[in-house]
């Protein structure tokens, strides 16, 4: 069907071919005809992975709309606590074809609620095709600790989500710690490798805080691992595994822990992350390696969620 669809659009004539939106059409179709292929093997991944015995997330991984497995790690956990709601908050999602909830909205018919600080992102996830077939909200705002309750209540769920998944890049521990009025059932946190494994601190709070303004790096942003599960400890959730890219921690609430799961402390579940993304002060990739990354930002300073003091790295 792909094939044939590429074919026609190849065999058409050249006056024909000028018609973007018949070529816009067809490309679409070749798109959502991927989806369902990829929906299709994430479906098969998951039955496969329903009987494993290991408590390792890690060993769930699979990607079908998720950047590092996420979405094999997710199934996984919906298969080991109940959830009562089937609802999930998801921010930092750019335009959303590529996210960790993407596949719960399309395989399960999850209902979500996203939020990007790009107009131009949300505008194009909107004229997708799964947008309209979905129970789908999305806002376009920059997410700070002042403003993250108003929106969030905008979503209209009640405070038992199921899934709240946190990406901005920046003040993810701060937006965190000011969240009231939900007890999602699992968190996904973005966090910092290059912070390495002990220090609990972030970046200090600033509402306009821009990763890639901040440090020609692209290396200074967020908060460690033992940071973000300082603050989920305080929310009464506990650290079950890590991403193996090193990028996301998974947690869980306290009172659905079970015999499936196993809690973590931030050292079992920390490894330094493979992903090489530093660039120089032309902004060009330099690909430098995790031992090497926190030398970059050396004297950058820092703030200790643990002792609420600022350091310098």
């Amino acid at each position: 069907m792909i094939l044939k669809s590429i074919t026609s659009i190849i065999a058409r004539p050249k006056s024909a071919l000028s018609n973007l939106a018949t070529l816009a059409a067809r490309l679409g179709d070749i798109h959502r005809s991927f989806d369902q292929i990829n929906i299709n093997q994430g479906l098969i991944l998951t039955e496969l992975h329903r009987n494993k015995k290991s408590k390792h997330l890690q060993d769930y991984e699979f990607r079908v709309f998720s950047q590092c497995g996420e979405d094999g790690i997710l199934q996984r956990l919906i298969n080991c606590i109940e959830i009562k709601t089937k609802t999930f908050i998801e921010f930092g999602v750019e335009d959303f074809y590529e996210a960790s909830c993407r596949f719960l909205l399309m395989k399960d018919n999850w209902a979500g609620f996203v939020i990007d600080g790009s107009a131009s992102n949300i505008a194009r996830l909107k004229t997708s095709y799964f947008y309209w077939k979905h129970d789908l909200v999305a806002i376009n705002a920059f997410i700070t600790r002042e403003n993250i309750n108003s929106l969030l209540a905008q979503s209209g769920f009640d405070e038992d989500i199921g899934i709240l998944s946190i990406d901005i890049d920046g003040n993810d521990y701060y937006v965190l710690e000011a969240i009231e009025n939900y007890r999602p059932r699992i968190l996904i946190l973005e966090f910092n490798a290059d912070f390495g494994p002990i220090r609990k601190i972030s970046v200090p709070y600033e509402p306009d805080f821009v990763r890639t303004k901040k440090h020609y790096s692209n290396l200074y942003f967020g908060a460690s691992l033992a940071a973000m599960t300082h603050i989920a400890a305080k929310k009464g959730y506990s650290l079950v595994g890590t991403n193996s890219a090193s990028s996301n921690g998974f947690f869980v609430r306290n009172d659905l822990l079970n015999s499936e799961l196993e809690v973590l402390s931030v050292e079992q579940a920390y490894s330094p992350a493979l992903f090489r993304q530093s660039r120089d002060q032309k902004g060009e990739f330099t690909f430098v390696r995790a031992k090497d990354r926190l030398e970059l930002m050396k004297g950058l300073r820092i703030f200790n969620v643990e002792t609420n003091t600022l350091e310098w790295l």
